[in-house]
């Protein structure tokens, strides 16, 4: 099954944690393989030697063979790539929520790394580190020049090590220099809250090994003094991890047996149907963690938050329970990442993470490049503004949509949101710019995180009709 890469401070392939379902694979498995271009091959040994024979200064053969198949997979799509064994490494570790580093998933634009998310809880989230910065320069090295695996070694380094970064932020006239601690990354993938009496809040990170058994015990606990009235599952960048975890995810809200999503790619390892049944949610002999989930959980009223760094296995999770009408989707539309990688190990503890397969939504919908549509559109604060966020439709060589052509969706909500409050006379534009920044709270289910009160009042408005009956 799965595995997400999530390296010592980022996350999988191009865009760092904006993530992935992986499965695991074994080369020599493969019954058919195609026949060898012999004229193209001709080429590149033609290449290879005038390289070996002529370039100004010696290369090592094993240097140029590795940057030949990472180029060749880099130019496949975003995801597709080689892993040295460092990397490999990382992807195993990083899915049990434990790993070295400062703490964000980035990718690369115009020669610079790109913050797509700082990690809550990490030094790169305390230190105020936001989605959209383009980072220049770690320590004295120049960041252009270097490919993101490169510039990833050098933001990684020994815990209690110290990393200065140099910053450009829109809007900010002057770089940001910024000096981090590094630390052992331990992510706690699920948190929760009773945010009012009543109404609980949870919250979703990233999708590893021990999220769904996390989920059930959250919810166990928000259950413990009586049945809810609503339930807001947040998901809201996170950027995806193992699919068989958003399999388990989906299986404390769905019915047993209920599709959550299935995948379809040319080899018929490729196509498969996941349900709400232990066989597509368990690894190994472990106990199945669904039979201590509390009965109500599959029945209170729920509302999913999303937005734009929502990847991947969020993505799944979201989709199938707008699917099936088990919960409202409220916020922006998701990243887009409908995409499954395959991880093929190789000799030297290395291996190649190839895109071998889309997935789609119960209804048969595919996510890639289009992402999920919130059934109520709701921007990141009341003036109707949120954060610049980069998307799947966004990347070079990324997978075509096959079922709408993977034209990034139209924000339309199906049900209007209620438009934003006028401005009092005399506000500045100092008080709008410091409204918008507090979109990101960084409080747990913060009073003043504007999605999650508008989801509250939606779940209230339920309440009400519910009662009303």
């Amino acid at each position: 099954m799965g595995k997400l890469r999530q390296a010592g401070l980022v996350g999988a392939g191009l865009l760092g944690g904006v993530l992935i379902s992986l499965q695991f694979s074994a080369i020599a498995d493969k019954e058919t393989r195609a026949s060898l271009p012999i004229e193209e091959l001709r080429t590149f040994a033609e290449v290879f030697n005038a390289i070996k024979s002529g370039y100004v200064e010696p290369v090592e053969d094993k240097k140029l063979i590795t940057h030949a198949i990472s180029g060749m997979l880099s130019n496949l799509d975003p995801h597709s790539s080689y892993l040295d064994a460092d990397a490999f490494k990382d992807l195993q570790v990083g899915t049990q929520g434990e790993f070295g580093g400062i703490g964000i998933e980035v990718g690369m634009e115009d020669g610079l790394v790109k913050v797509v998310s700082p990690i809550e809880d990490t030094p790169a989230y305390r230190a105020g580190i936001k989605t959209g910065d383009l980072i220049f320069k770690i320590d004295d090295t120049l960041v252009k020049g270097l490919t993101l695996t490169e510039a990833v070694k050098r933001m990684r380094g020994k815990p209690k090590s110290q990393i200065r970064l140099s910053i450009v932020r829109k809007g900010e006239a002057k770089p940001i220099n910024v000096t981090l601690t590094r630390e052992v990354i331990k992510v706690q993938s699920v948190k929760s809250k009773l945010v009012e009496d009543g109404y609980g809040y949870l919250r979703i990170t990233s999708f590893q090994e021990n999220t769904g058994a996390a989920v059930v015990k959250h919810l166990n606990d928000l259950f413990r003094n009586g049945p809810l009235k609503g339930l807001v599952l947040d998901l809201r960048n996170d950027p995806g991890g193992l699919l068989n975890s958003a399999v388990g995810v989906s299986a404390a809200f769905l019915p047993p047996e209920t599709l959550v999503t299935s995948t379809d790619g040319r080899a018929p390892d490729a196509k498969h149907r996941y349900a709400t049944s232990p066989s597509d949610y368990l690894r190994g002999s472990r106990d199945d963690y669904i039979r201590n989930l509390p009965p109500e959980a599959r029945t209170v009223p729920m509302v999913v938050l999303v937005n734009g760094g929502s990847a991947s296995a969020s993505e799944i999770v979201a989709g199938a329970l707008q699917d099936h009408k088990r919960a409202v989707v409220l916020g922006t539309t998701t990243f887009g990442k409908g995409s499954v990688q395959t991880v093929l190990p190789l000799p030297g503890n290395t291996a190649i993470k190839l895109t071998t397969a889309r997935y789609y939504t119960p209804s048969g919908r595919s996510i890639q490049a289009k992402g999920i549509v919130p059934d109520i559109v709701v921007e990141e604060s009341a003036n109707g503004t949120s954060a610049e966020r980069l998307r799947e439709a966004n990347l070079e060589h990324h997978l075509d949509n096959d079922k709408e052509g993977g034209a990034p969706a139209r924000e339309a909500p199906a049900k209007p949101a209620k438009p934003a409050p006028a401005k009092p006379k005399g506000s500045t534009p100092k008080e709008d710019a410091d409204e918008t920044a507090e979109m990101p709270s960084r409080e747990l289910a913060s009073k003043k995180d504007y999605q999650l009160n508008q989801a509250l009042n939606l779940l209230k408005g339920m309440q009400i009709m519910k009662t009303a009956r």
